[in-house]
This record gives C-alpha cells, sequence and structure tokens, in this order.
C-alpha cells in the first residue's frame, strides 16, 4: 500500500485516539465526586467546562487563523500533547472543584486543535470524495467520546486513573503519528498574514451561509439529545415498569452507532450528492423528534429501542457532510478558520439547547419537552431549501 492510501487511515486513527480525550472525564465522573468529596452539581460544572474550553478555544484558533498560517499537522501534535497533559492532570492528589474544571476546560482548550484541524487536513489532502472522507474523521469523533465508557468497564479491576492514563497515551500516539506521516497536503493553500476579519468575511458567500446555518440546525439537536440519551431510556421505564434496560449499554450503542451512519453517510452522498444526503438525513433526524412523544406511548420495549438506535444513526450521519460543505464554499486559502468558526459557533448553540431542555425536564414530566429538539432541524431545513447558485 503507497504513502497516499495510508493518509486518511493514519488521519481517522489519530482523530480517533485524540477525541478519547473528550469524554474522559465523564467517563470517570462518579469516582472524581467520590474521591474528591465534590458536590452534585460538579457533574454539570464538569462537563460544560469541557465545552466552553473548546468554544473558546476554536474561537481563537478563527480569530487568529493559526491552521491557515502554520502547519496544520503540527498544530494538531502540539494540541494533542496539551490536552493529553491537561486530561492526565486529574491523577493528582488535593484537586479541588476549581482546579478540576480549570483542567476540563484546557482539555477542551485544546481539542479545538484537534478536531476541527482533523478536518481541515482531510481537505487538504481530498477534493474528489470529500464527504466520505469526512465520514470516517467524523465516525472517528463518536466512537472516540464512547471509548471512555468502554475503558471504564474493561478497566474495572484497576483504579479509575487507568482511563485518563489510558485516554491521554492515546492522545500522544495520535499526535506523533500525524505529525511523523501526515504532511501538508497538497490542496493546501497557505495564508500568509493575521487577518481578523475572515470569521466575518466567509459568511457573505450565500452556499457557504446555507451549508453553515444547516450545520447549526444539526447542532442545535445533536448534543442535547446525546446528553439525554440515559433520560429518555429512564422516561420510557418509569412509564412501562416491566421493561428493565441496561441504561449505559444501550446509550453507548446510541451514539456509537452514529459513527457508522456517518461513514455509510459518506458513501451515499458520493451517488446521490452531499447537499441531498445532508438534507435527507436532517429530514429524518427531525421526524424523529415530532414522533418522539407518540413513541413513548407504545408499550414495546423492541420499538422503543430500535427507534432510538435510529435516531442515533440519522441525527450524527449529516454532520460530516455539512462540514464538507462548509469547506467547499470558503476560499482555499481560508478553509481551517471557516470550519473552525462555524464549529465554535456550532457549539455554542449546544450549550443553550441542553440548558433550556434541561430546565423544561425539571418543570414537567411530559414526554413533549422533546418537540424542543425539533426546532435546530427545521431552522436547518429552510436555510437548505434554496438551489445553491
Amino acid at each position: 500500500m503507497n504513502k497516499s492510501k495510508l493518509t486518511l487511515p493514519i488521519i481517522v486513527i489519530s482523530q480517533f485516539f485524540c477525541t478519547s480525550l473528550w469524554f474522559a472525564g465523564n467517563g470517570v465522573m462518579s469516582n472524581l465526586v467520590t474521591s474528591f468529596n465534590l458536590n452534585d452539581n460538579a457533574l454539570g460544572l464538569l462537563t460544560s467546562s469541557v465545552q466552553f474550553g473548546f468554544i473558546f478555544g476554536t474561537l481563537l484558533f478563527a480569530l487568529f487563523t493559526i491552521v491557515d498560517r502554520f502547519s496544520p499537522s503540527k498544530v494538531f501534535f502540539l494540541s494533542a500533547v496539551l490536552g493529553a497533559l491537561f486530561n492526565i492532570g486529574f491523577i493528582f492528589e488535593n484537586q479541588t472543584l476549581y482546579s478540576l474544571i480549570s483542567l476540563r476546560f484546557l482539555t477542551g482548550f485544546f481539542l479545538a486543535g484537534v478536531y476541527p484541524v482533523g478536518m481541515k487536513i482531510a481537505t487538504d489532502y481530498f477534493k474528489k470524495g470529500l464527504g466520505k472522507s469526512l465520514g470516517y474523521l467524523v465516525g472517528a469523533l463518536v466512537l472516540g467520546t464512547s471509548l471512555p465508557h468502554l475503558l471504564k468497564d474493561i478497566l474495572i479491576n484497576f483504579s479509575w486513573k487507568s482511563v485518563l492514563i489510558t485516554t491521554s497515551s492515546l492522545a500522544f500516539t495520535g499526535g506523533l503519528l500525524m505529525l511523523v506521516f501526515v504532511k501538508n497536503g497538497s490542496y493546501r493553500k497557505k495564508s500568509t498574514a493575521l487577518d481578523l476579519s475572515i470569521c466575518f468575511k466567509v459568511f457573505k458567500n450565500v452556499d457557504f451561509r446555507k451549508a453553515a446555518f444547516g450545520y447549526f440546525g444539526h447542532m442545535w439537536e445533536l448534543y442535547a439529545f446525546w446528553t439525554f440519551v440515559p433520560i429518555l431510556f429512564m422516561k420510557f421505564q418509569k412509564l412501562n415498569t416491566t421493561v428493565e434496560y441496561n441504561i449505559s449499554i444501550l446509550s453507548f450503542f446510541v451514539i456509537a452507532i452514529g459513527g457508522i451512519s456517518c461513514v455509510f453517510g459518506g458513501y451515499i452522498s458520493e451517488k446521490l450528492g452531499v447537499k441531498k444526503t445532508a438534507t435527507s438525513f436532517l429530514f429524518l433526524s427531525f421526524v424523529c423528534c415530532i414522533i418522539s412523544p407518540l413513541i413513548f406511548q407504545q408499550n414495546n420495549e423492541y420499538i422503543f429501542m430500535c427507534f432510538m438506535l435510529f435516531w442515533g444513526m440519522v441525527i450524527i450521519a449529516d454532520s460530516p457532510l455539512f462540514s464538507t460543505l462548509v469547506a467547499k464554499n470558503a476560499p482555499l486559502k481560508d478553509k481551517g478558520t471557516a470550519l473552525t468558526i462555524v464549529n465554535c459557533i456550532g457549539f455554542s448553540i449546544t450549550i443553550v439547547s441542553i440548558q433550556i431542555l434541561s430546565n423544561l425536564i425539571d418543570l414537567t414530566n411530559s414526554n413533549s419537552v422533546f418537540l424542543l429538539l425539533g426546532i435546530g432541524p427545521l431552522f436547518g431545513l429552510i436555510s437548505l431549501r434554496k438551489k445553491s447558485n
């Protein structure tokens, strides 16, 4: 196998290894609470701190056009190493809530140099079949974020610290693989000057703006759904007292199956077109939002389980396709910045939808609250409705 054929697998493996940092803290969250005598509200604070770190990181990376001015592989490596160091910082004794929040924030900050940068590297190598390539990358992200939960089960006979040591070791390895084996791609066009206005200029392109808005609508639904997957299963169990789900395992599969659908969606896009495929998946996830209250009324545990697995597939399959549309409609020298600022805004939206849905769940027992998730896909579908120029 020649070097060019190895490039995509190396990028995917590196992305998979490095994004395991994302939910490494969540995988051992109960252990952290016990070991450091934290309050229950620490769970939400530690989870949100990673998201805020990623948002802040992507904003700075985008404003200073880091990925377009410097070698993406070197940026990826440095970010992976620093993210790994802050992740492994959890194993040290005498931590406080503030030190733990700081470590998770900084881990999220440097993930901004991993996830969008990995996509930028792929766009530098692949012009034809970019949707398929990014499908593999986002699939790697999905599996990487799920990995800590599996590691906790695999390493159950060892200290919880072994999960953090393992994920940090994987991240370092992933960064090193990218640095050693993946050089600057043939489609890369270096930006030579600092231009803080690029983050705003890219949105003047109508096709770029429609792709970005479609992605924003998708993000409104995605992370809120992932966050509340266990709650959805718990609610169904309360309505059907004879049902006993293994909620943690099912939640893992509902999220992880999205990795397969990302790859599957990439192949479909080569036949149907990227925009049409992305729109189709966004529509299917919108339908899932709308019919979710009706599914709760079914007393068949297998129907509900299959519905959740289907929703888990369609809700993420459009993500790499929107990134493909964003990359294709951005200037060559600004692709990295365009992908990064769109990620920044998209992840900011996730915090809003999660908080609103969380408050509604606290206020009411109605299962109709999950209709709220449909607002995002509907907005995205409206944005994509007009034909591109």
